[in-house]
């Protein structure tokens, strides 16, 4: 191999400039690891600054099946037949008007992937993106859902039901909040890529959402919640509507528990073990007991911050009922600090928690569950 003067380069050296161009790209992409907020640019008043991002960044991918997005709007426009390709075409001609296909809607463009988008604006896109909800979630019921705001607290769990929030377009606002980052071992639960190990969960999920629908609202908490920062994640910005509780830490399980009942905002917790389900109904029973009476008086909760996985199990062991654990689950919180080092979770569950916790979110929201207790989804029960 020759460099540009015509000399040959020595193993080392290759070696050495190689390096030093890995190192400088890791740099960059660290750089940029925290961006989760898509930019939006609108083609006749940001036609110079969208044309400019593309001349600056050849490695950006366009995608542009705008088109597409039109040709379902317009047939959902007439539900009641089969229109022709020339009616579409014709319908699609008469709903653009003026406006050229290229300059109709958004593009918004995605700086950790480097991908533009084009795509209908906020009110054609929330309606055709949940246009097979209906009747299920009537249009009434989503509207309502695109005003409230759902806090979730921990996002290995949490992603899950995060994502199937977004999905089902429960919430116009989601905030996130986990201090940890991706690891390996979190992939056995965790939906994501081997690339993203090492960034931050809640960047994680920010991403994710904002990939499948930009015009959901995204906050991330990425120091996790606090003492200090849980007002900020109850109120900034308007007040929770339901706070959903996914993380490791006792003392935050009981600090954002006693934040919820005196602000009467309802939690809602799945622990992925027998399919078991809390809710704490604090908005319509403002004195109901912590985790249904569960939690233990503690005088000091900030002594609980730093227990380790074993010392935190006779505290954790009646809030997530050990005693109706299923056998599996109380044989391995017997070998933590022996054969593994933390509680085990499966994909399986937690993808059925994310289905129990959205449910119930919008069943909720939308004022159609009014009870509060521990619920059990436990497929060995069920299904033998």
């Amino acid at each position: 191999m020759r460099s540009s003067g015509g000399d040959v380069e020595s193993p080392g050296k290759m070696k050495h400039r190689g390096s030093m161009n890995i190192q400088e790209r890791i740099r960059q992409t660290k750089q940029g690891s925290m961006t989760y907020s898509p930019v939006f640019y609108r083609f006749r008043e940001n036609k110079e600054a969208l044309l400019q991002l593309l001349e600056e960044h050849p490695e950006i991918s366009v995608y542009d099946e705008l088109e597409c997005q039109l040709k379902e709007l317009v047939k959902g426009l007439h539900p009641d037949r089969r229109l022709s390709e020339p009616e579409i075409s014709s319908a699609i001609a008469e709903h653009l008007g003026e406006t050229s296909l290229e300059a109709y809607g958004v593009w918004v463009y995605y700086p950790w992937s480097e991908k533009l988008v084009h795509l209908l604006d906020e009110q054609e896109f929330v309606a055709l993106r949940t246009s097979r909800n209906l009747h299920k979630i009537t249009v009434k019921e989503r509207e309502l859902l695109q005003q409230k705001r759902i806090g979730v607290i921990g996002l290995s769990v949490g992603q899950t039901i995060a994502l199937t929030l977004a999905m089902e377009r429960i919430g116009g606002e989601l905030r996130l909040a986990d201090f940890d980052t991706v690891e390996l071992t979190n992939l056995n639960r965790l939906r994501t890529g081997l690339y993203n190990l090492g960034v931050p969960k809640v960047i994680v999920a920010a991403r994710e959402i904002a990939e499948l629908d930009p015009y959901i609202k995204i906050k991330c908490f990425e120091d996790g919640a606090t003492e200090e920062n849980l007002d900020r994640f109850f109120m900034e910005g308007g007040k929770l509507d339901v706070l959903v509780e996914e993380c490791d830490g006792v003392d935050v399980k009981i600090l954002s528990r006693q934040k919820a009942r005196a602000l009467q905002i309802p939690v809602v917790m799945d622990t992925n073990d027998r399919g078991m389900l809390d809710i704490e109904r604090f908005d319509l029973v403002p004195d109901y007991p912590l985790l249904h009476g569960l939690i233990p008086e503690i005088k000091d909760i900030k002594a609980l911050k730093h227990l380790s996985n074993e010392e935190k199990i006779p505290i954790l062991g009646p809030m997530a009922g050990m005693k109706d654990m299923s056998p599996r689950m109380k044989y391995s919180l017997g070998e933590i600090g022996k054969s593994i080092s933390t509680w085990p979770q499966l994909a399986s569950s937690v993808m059925l928690g994310g289905a129990l916790v959205a449910d119930t979110c919008r069943r909720i929201l939308l004022d159609q569950l009014s009870a509060s207790g521990r619920y059990y989804v436990d497929f060995d029960q069920l299904i033998q």
